[in-house]
Order: structure tokens, then sequence, then C-alpha cells
């Protein structure tokens, strides 16, 4: 399985659960082989087709890091924080996320929008 690894050590992923909010981005960015980048990418899109058919999935994109960067950055928009995390914490998601290779790191994150 990936490991996960918090952004923020202050404020890691399944505390930021807990706060009732919305809406919401998740960043996630992860840290791929390049050997395991295709293979990562087909797990990704079953995980993301499970993700967009879940109450409060709002939209979904992939980015890769540029100048053959090892990076993968995941950006999605939730309803609310407690949707998130009723997805994220599905039996069939926690499934997939399983077959991730353990030589994968996940940096998520949640943030929410502020006026500047």
């Amino acid at each position: 399985m990936a490991k996960l690894q918090s952004l923020d050590p202050h404020t890691p992923m399944f505390a930021q659960f807990k706060e009732k909010t919305g809406p919401i981005v998740l960043a996630n960015t992860f840290v791929v082989p390049k050997e395991r980048t295709e293979a990562f990418l087909a797990l990704f899109r079953r995980q993301a087709e499970f993700m967009k058919a879940q109450p409060g999935f709002v939209s979904l994109q992939m980015h890769k890091g540029t100048a053959d960067s090892q990076l993968l950055m995941n950006v999605a928009v939730w309803e609310s924080t407690e949707a998130l995390a009723t997805a994220f914490g599905s039996p069939e998601f926690q499934r997939m996320v399983a077959e991730s290779p353990d030589d994968i790191v996940s940096y998520p994150h949640i943030f929410e929008q502020i006026d500047v």
C-alpha cells in the first residue's frame, strides 16, 4: 500500500476529516517511481471512477510535474469534508488503495478557499 505522509505534520488529513466544512479541495501529491507511472495511473483511474460516483463529489484533475519529475498531483473538489471522508473510508475504495505499491508516497491535504 502507498505510504501516506502528512504535508503539514501539525494537521494530518485524518484530523482534517473532523472539521465540518465545505466546499473543500483535496490536493494529493504522489511521488511515483518512473517505472510505476503507467500502472499507478491505471489504478488511479479506477479510484477516480469510484469517487466520481460518490455523493458530494464535484470535480477532479490530475497533474504531472514537468522536467521529468516523478510527481503527480490530484486536485479534487468536494462539497464537504464529510462527503470526502465517507467516500475515502468506504471498504471498496480502501481495497483499491491497498493495491498501490509500497514505494509510492502520498501527501494529501484538505484546503478551503479564502478571499484574497
